[in-house]
């Protein structure tokens, strides 16, 4: 074991890596878009796999619900494994009027409720923004495949149930596209170890319109983004 929390030999894992929060999303990706797959972790059912995606070795790991177990996973990949481009795909909230179930959200940057951030840097507020680069190949990897995109604030909250109106029309004034838990956190892990990290999500909840995905549509509706999210990791 090499640490805590992941069992792979340090040269299993790729440096360009998929992430995402459910262990079986991530073994649906691997089973279903990658090649010569290989098992590399498995503590705690958190599965990783590595494998090719057109002829490029990929690897693809859970990491988990909220910051801390996100956090704990990204930081571990780039410390012990050497890993230099991270993309998480995952699902996400909205409240906004113009964002519909199954719409693809591009995290460029991430509010919080957590402290984590400010944990980490001395108490400063730490403004947790997407990679450009990747960014910009991802947006340009949709133009390409004519898949539509919204790019925008994130808001990455520590609590999935306990909100109310007053904070719903706080997101609509600020126009926040998404609401998630793990952005903020994994932008923050990236900026300190100078890697590149990008958050893309599917809105499977829509809060004012009381809407959301089954768990089965949840596993399998991310299709357009793990397509986006494995072209733009090979570039």
């Amino acid at each position: 074991m090499i640490t805590p929390h992941i069992n792979a030999q340090k040269n299993e894992f790729s440096d360009r890596v998929i992430m995402s929060g459910d262990p079986r999303r991530v073994q649906y990706i691997a089973k279903n878009f990658l090649k010569d797959i290989t098992q590399v972790t498995n503590v705690r059912s958190m599965l990783g796999y590595t494998g090719y995606y057109k002829n490029i070795l990929i690897s693809v790991m859970s990491h988990g619900m909220g910051i801390p177990s996100a956090a704990i996973y990204t930081e571990e990949l780039v410390k012990f494994y050497g890993v230099k481009k991270i993309i998480r795909i995952g699902t996400c909230g909205t409240t906004q009027e113009n964002i519909f179930l199954k719409d693809i959200l591009i995290a460029m940057g991430a509010c919080t409720d957590s402290n984590f951030n400010r944990i980490k840097f001395n108490n400063y507020d730490f403004s947790a923004i997407a990679n450009f680069e990747l960014l910009y190949h991802l947006k340009k990897c949709a133009y390409n495949m004519d898949i539509n995109v919204h790019i925008g604030n994130f808001f990455t909250t520590d609590i999935f149930y306990a909100r109310n109106n007053l904070f719903i029309e706080l997101l609509n004034r600020y126009k926040i596209l998404g609401i998630d838990m793990e952005t903020a956190g994994i932008y923050n892990v990236a900026a300190e170890y100078n890697i590149q990290a990008l958050s893309v999500c599917t809105v499977s909840d829509h809060i004012t319109l009381k809407q959301k995905l089954t768990s089965e549509e949840r596993e399998h509706a991310l299709t357009n983004i793990i397509k986006l999210a494995l072209n733009t990791i090979i570039l």
